[in-house]
């Protein structure tokens, strides 16, 4: 099996990818869901308040069809019809405030869900692309847009089979109640009559509300699958996302060069304090120093190996500092200290000893 190009893109999306592609407003989202949610967020609000609704309605139209106010309106003036306007307005409120809300609510609870709270200032930016007619042509005949209407022709196709069906099933019942305007009292009979058809009509709401959900289902997977394949990444790009992040490593092995050398200077700068360089006498150079009044034990002041204990040697000399050669300590020193460690306890012995050594030297005679 052949291996895959580096320039195919067949890597998740890392976190930056993800995080990027947010903050351009590039987001995992199904409008078929706010759809589905949406339209049965609002029948369920009109068969709760339906019959208040319908008490409004019914107030509403017994008012302006009153014949005191027909009669004013053929008299009317500017200040009678702004009030007729203003009231007829504030009764049309009453009636459909509750989809009002229902719809924000609805619209906005689905987004969160989706999205989360997000605010991109990407997707409104000017492009001259949008306007480009070579790039429209390309958007209205891409395979997204042939996805997006087949996609829509299904949605419409199902659900009106599924009111189609509905239809049928009830249209005796339908037939049995344009007969209830008869009788005694018409009004009850219409009343009654129009309870059942909304009834009905709830009834098949739903049951497309349900088809619509199925639908807004499956078009999340399918955005899904979507999304995570636009985001797929090649192995270059995530070898380049991987380098800006952590660093070119010739540039921090640059860095870390440089890091040596200035830690090389300052320790080199600290051997003409010493009042000892314990050598191996070639391989191996520890530096001590001890300060009777301010330190506790003699503390390793510089260390190095081959080459640079060959350089601490030589400033060594140059600042006057005894060179003492013991192969044991030296070497001991160099394995178990780093600069600016003290010395371990069980080399205490060992180093008083250099260390008086030097000093008795320094003594006149």
């Amino acid at each position: 099996m052949p291996e895959a190009s580096s320039q195919e893109k067949t890597e998740k999306a890392t976190p930056k990818k993800r995080e990027d592609a947010r903050k351009k407003g590039q987001v995992l989202k199904s409008a078929e869901v706010n759809t589905a949610f949406m339209t049965l967020a609002l029948f369920s609000v009109i068969a709760l308040t339906g019959a208040m609704m319908f008490t409004n309605m019914r107030g509403m139209v017994i008012e302006y069809l009153d014949e005191r106010v027909l009669e004013g309106i053929q008299d009317t003036t500017p200040v009678r019809m702004h009030s007729v306007v203003t009231g007829g307005m504030w009764q049309l409120l009453k009636i459909i405030w509750p989809l009002l809300v229902t719809a924000v609510a609805a619209g906005l609870t689905v987004n969160l869900v989706q999205v989360g709270f997000m605010f991109s200032g990407e997707s409104i930016k000017p492009k001259f692309s949008r306007i480009s007619p070579i790039q429209g042509f390309k958007r209205i005949f891409s395979m997204r847009t042939i996805v997006e209407l087949l996609k829509s022709l299904l949605k419409i196709t199902v659900v009106g089979l599924v009111l189609y069906n509905e239809y049928l099933a009830n249209l005796p019942v339908f037939e049995t109640l344009m007969g209830h305007g008869g009788g005694e009292d018409p009004l009850f009979g219409v009343v009654a009559a129009g309870a059942e058809i909304f009834s009905l009509c709830m009834s098949i709401a739903f049951k497309a509300c349900l088809v619509l959900v199925v639908i807004g289902l499956a078009d999340y997977i399918y955005q899904w699958w979507e999304y995570e394949k636009n985001l797929k990444m090649t192995k270059q790009e995530i070898k380049d996302e991987y380098k800006m992040l952590e660093g070119d490593p010739q540039v921090k092995q640059a860095i870390k060069r440089k890091q040596r050398e200035m830690s090389m200077r300052r320790m080199m700068a600290e051997i003409p304090k010493a009042d000892v360089v314990i050598t191996n006498p070639t391989h191996y150079a520890v530096a001590i120093q001890y300060e009777d009044k301010e330190m506790d034990t003699p503390v390793v002041l510089a260390k190095g190996k081959d080459l640079v204990a060959q350089n601490i040697k030589r400033k060594a000399a140059e600042h006057g500092v005894p060179l003492v050669e013991n192969k044991p300590v030296a070497q001991a020193l160099y394995l178990g200290c780093d600069v600016g460690d003290q010395i371990p306890r069980e080399m205490f012995a060992a180093v008083a000893e250099i260390l008086a050594f030097i000093y008795k030297q320094k003594q006149p005679k």
